[in-house]
């Protein structure tokens, strides 16, 4: 210990703040590295959760008593404990995702409760359990669920309730197919409800149309892969190749037709009106015997009678008419176009040669015929298919393979990891540099020489061990003093000394 002091003592000021710096330093890397190697591998237990849900999560954590950490929308835990995690917070109905369900029916009672009371949790319950349904998809992230539902109004026949789907998606959006198969799940859970009274919302991009036509090269490769399907049975696969091209009209037209035909007549109301009406005037001369009623008169007045009838009739008929209403919609197909290449029989010799030969023209016959009927060909349209029995070129692969390079394992680490090893690189680096390099690039030879010669003119040494001759310094009575000022004069000698007396005990 009396050793150590002194020759801290005849250090320079320069080389004591060095090795205090350095001695910290080594403390806090060694600090540093246990509290990395004891830290608990964190993993991911929830992520993208609304701040309602988190917030109840994070509580359940800390009712635990578990560590956890927060970055960003995302709740990391200790990856030995996320399992149970999950299943102790999912047997405590967290986290919620969206409204609640059929459970808020359970806090409803027969006193107090009214059929618009009951009505309303009824359909906010409903809402809740669509909204968990389609969060059960993995590319929803969120999604919420309005119902309107139609009042009832006397003077109101058709009030048909709707509905309308919000949602966010993880990756990219939903799919044609997906967004009908939402609209068919929320139509069927509601009475009444028709699939076209459902409305479905992404957030990114926008309200997703349904009927909308497909587009001509879904259709083609639809069509391609139909073909290349039923081919592959009969050449088999990749021994056939399909072009289909589609051209779609484009243009919205709307035409209605109205026909009258004069001969298809029919009846729909007659009448008929007949009047009769007569007249009775005498036709002589007017005397005294004409008025008397038995006179001669009487017989002449026979002679003045008339009478007439007229009968009238009235028949009300209905012309045949026809009438029409066309729309055609942007989608049809005006012409199909479909070029199929189809590779021959290849043979081989006993002497190993190969010899191609193009396929039968019955078999190309068939095979025509069971490709148009396959793309729905129509030669009235214009429609072309052109099939072929070509030989098939082989193309050599380009490029090599590509294998897993020597960074391809950081990728599967996170940024913590990569930190841990970076970190015990460096320790290994210091340690290498300046303590390992040192004892290992020294020779041999100096390991086993002996320790350096401190002598002083007039003085002799031998083995690191000093003599006491008469010298200017025997006037210093004290042996520390006289010491103490050998090592001053002659410093790098001492050094030599010193490490010679290390080099012996390692040796030993």
């Amino acid at each position: 210990m009396q050793n150590v002091l002194s020759l801290w003592a005849s250090m320079a000021l320069r080389r004591k703040i060095v090795i205090v710096g350095a001695t910290l330093g080594m403390f806090a890397a060694i600090l540093g590295l246990s509290r990395i190697a004891t830290a608990p591998d964190m993993a991911l237990l929830y992520s993208g959760l609304e701040p309602q849900a988190a917030g109840e999560v994070v509580g359940a954590l800390e009712q635990q008593g578990v560590s956890y950490r927060i970055e960003g929308d995302s709740i990391h835990v200790d990856a030995a404990q996320r399992d149970r995690l999950r299943m102790m917070l999912a047997g405590q109905d967290l986290p919620s995702f969206g409204a609640a369900g059929y459970e808020l029916l359970d806090g409803l009672s027969g006193f107090g409760t009214t059929s618009q009371i009951f009505d309303a949790a009824y359909l906010r319950a409903k809402e809740g359990e669509l909204a968990r349904t389609i969060l059960s998809m993995p590319e929803v992230r969120a999604a919420r669920v309005h119902i309107a539902q139609g009042n009832d109004q006397p003077f109101r026949r058709e009030a048909r309730p709707t509905a309308s789907v919000t949602l966010t998606t993880a990756q990219g959006g939903l799919t044609q197919a997906q967004a009908r198969a939402l609209r068919s799940l929320v139509s069927g859970a509601v009475a009444g409800m028709r699939v076209e009274d459902v409305s479905v919302i992404d957030s990114r991009r926008g309200l997703l149309d349904m009927d909308e036509t497909p587009p001509a090269t879904d259709r083609a490769e639809r069509l391609r892969q139909n073909v290349e399907r039923l081919l592959a049975a009969r050449v088999g696969p990749g021994h056939a190749v399909v072009e289909v091209a589609v051209e779609l009209g484009t243009e919205r037209e709307q035409i209605i037709e109205r026909r009258f035909d004069p001969q298809g007549r029919v009846p729909i109301s007659s009448e008929m009106v007949e009047r009769t009406s007569s007249d009775t005037r005498p036709s002589g001369a007017v005397t005294v015997a004409s008025n008397v009623p038995d006179g001669d008169a009487a017989g002449d007045a026979q002679d003045g009678r008339s009478s007439s009838s007229e009968t009238q009739e009235t028949v009300n008929y209905e012309v045949s008419e026809t009438q029409r209403d066309l729309l055609r919609s942007p989608g049809d197909v005006r012409r199909l176009s479909v070029a199929v290449l189809v590779d021959g029989l290849t043979e081989t010799a006993e002497d190993g040669t190969t010899t191609w030969t193009p396929r039968p023209e019955e078999e190309m016959t068939a095979l025509h015929d069971l490709v148009a009927s396959a793309v729905g060909l129509d030669t009235a349209r214009g429609d072309i298919l052109t099939i072929r029995s070509l030989q098939f070129e082989q193309v050599a692969p380009q490029g090599t393979l590509a294998e897993e390079g020597m960074f391809s394992p950081l990728k599967q680490m996170n940024m913590m990891q990569i930190v841990q090893i970076a970190v015990l690189a460096l320790v290994a680096l210091i340690l290498g540099l300046f303590v390992v390099r040192p004892i290992l690039t020294r020779r041999p030879e100096e390991l086993e020489a002996p320790a350096p010669v401190l002598a002083l003119p007039g003085t002799t040494a031998l083995d690191g061990e000093l003599e006491e001759t008469a010298d200017a310094d025997d006037d210093l009575p004290d042996p520390v003093a006289r010491l103490r000022r050998l090592i001053e004069a002659r410093q790098v000698e001492t050094v030599e000394v010193l490490r010679g007396w290390m080099d012996k005990e390692e040796r030993t």
